[in-house]
């Protein structure tokens, strides 16, 4: 048996308190654009840079860079928030990775 805390013996398991300790990234996508350089040295305050997403898509909420859900913005006391709508499967997830 190993002296390692994080592990539960013989099933070689990951104690779930470990894992539930570790920090991730969430980020919201609203949509993507790919551009020139000499077009971004262009940009100003003002400038409108077109998206992917249609008006109205879902937005995606990514968990370090790895699509988990979709959304809708919402207001929550003054600050924006995302209403799920849609969480990707894992079996869908892990064939992204």
């Amino acid at each position: 048996m190993s002296d390692n805390p994080n592990n539960t013996g013989a099933d070689n398991q990951i104690n779930p308190d470990v894992l539930q300790n570790i920090q991730v990234t969430l980020s919201v996508e609203v949509g993507r654009a790919m551009i020139k350089i000499r077009d971004l040295m262009r940009l100003t305050q003002g400038s409108v840079v077109e998206l992917d997403h249609i008006a109205g898509e879902p937005l995606d909420l990514l968990v370090n860079k790895t699509v988990v859900a979709q959304g809708e913005v919402v207001l929550v006391n003054d600050r924006y928030g995302i209403r799920l709508t849609r969480v990707v499967p894992a079996s869908e997830r892990m064939k992204n990775l």
